[in-house]
């Protein structure tokens, strides 16, 4: 009988091993709390300007409902937003759309205590607007404010005294485009803080802050506006102010007089 070589030579060759193959990469959605989720679309409702800013918002019962989820859930969300300051409750009224007006929230991002008492027994800070004018970007102004070199911004200065004593001087640079229109004479017209001139006139609202600090001797000028001798500490704080998207707002570079005032941030 006679074998075919090509059916021999084909059951002499080992089997090729099978082709390794790799299992598709699953993606598993991040988990979001419910109440994650709801206070996310309220933010979202806030940010474009559904609510303005010192308005009520819809109870609790009216937002499960719009949401169709429980009403607990929904509170859960508005504390959270209240814990931001981005929203305050009001025993008996409702909730209302937090302004930088408000009297518990216009020094939200100020950390300077009188040695004595509070910032609200040393009473309204006096402003006094020493310049604004428009100028272009540094490098450094740029980068914190996700500018380029040269865009144009606007550059203020100005003192703040309390109890008719210079305590902070402050540089403050903010992008032009959207503080059409701001100028020195709106700056001293404005009667409240300055957040809620930006708030209340140009729909910026301030939802968040970060700082740098460190001490620092005053130039001569510096130290004149604060009406301080030469060679006296200061505290400099630099501070970027972001509006909703984490968007940089505001560069604000502060110098703190000390010898009445205290620095004081609460953790935890």
């Amino acid at each position: 009988m006679s074998i075919d070589k090509t059916s021999r030579s084909a059951a002499a060759r080992p089997a090729a091993p099978a082709e390794a193959t790799t299992p598709p990469l699953v993606r598993t959605p991040a988990f979001s709390p419910l109440y994650q989720q709801i206070k996310s679309l309220i933010s979202q409702s806030l940010q474009a300007g559904e609510w303005k800013s010192g308005s009520a918002i819809p109870s609790e019962t009216e937002l499960a409902g719009r949401y169709k989820v429980s009403q607990g859930t929904v509170r859960k969300a508005i504390d959270e937003l209240a814990t931001e300051n981005l929203l305050i409750r009001r025993q008996g009224k409702g909730t209302f759309v937090a302004t930088h007006a408000e009297q518990q929230v216009q020094y939200r991002f100020l950390r300077l205590f009188p040695e004595q008492g509070d910032l609200d027994s040393q009473g309204p800070a006096q402003r006094q607007i020493v310049d604004c004018h428009k100028t272009r970007a540094s490098a450094q102004v740029a980068r914190r404010l996700q500018l380029r070199t040269g865009d144009a911004v606007l550059q203020i200065q100005r003192v703040l005294s309390f109890a008719d004593i210079p305590t902070i001087l402050e540089n403050i640079w903010l992008p032009a485009a959207p503080f059409k229109g701001l100028d020195i004479e709106r700056l001293r017209a404005y009667p409240g803080p300055m957040y809620a001139l930006f708030e209340s006139e140009f729909g910026m609202r301030m939802v968040r802050a970060q700082e740098e600090i460190r001490a620092v001797l005053g130039d001569n000028e510096q130290c004149k506006l604060l009406q301080t001798g030469p060679y006296v500490p200061l505290l400099s704080v630099e501070r970027v102010a972001y509006t909703y998207n984490d968007m940089p707002m505001e560069l604000r570079h502060a110098l703190y007089r000390t010898d009445r005032h205290h620095y004081r941030n609460e953790l935890g």
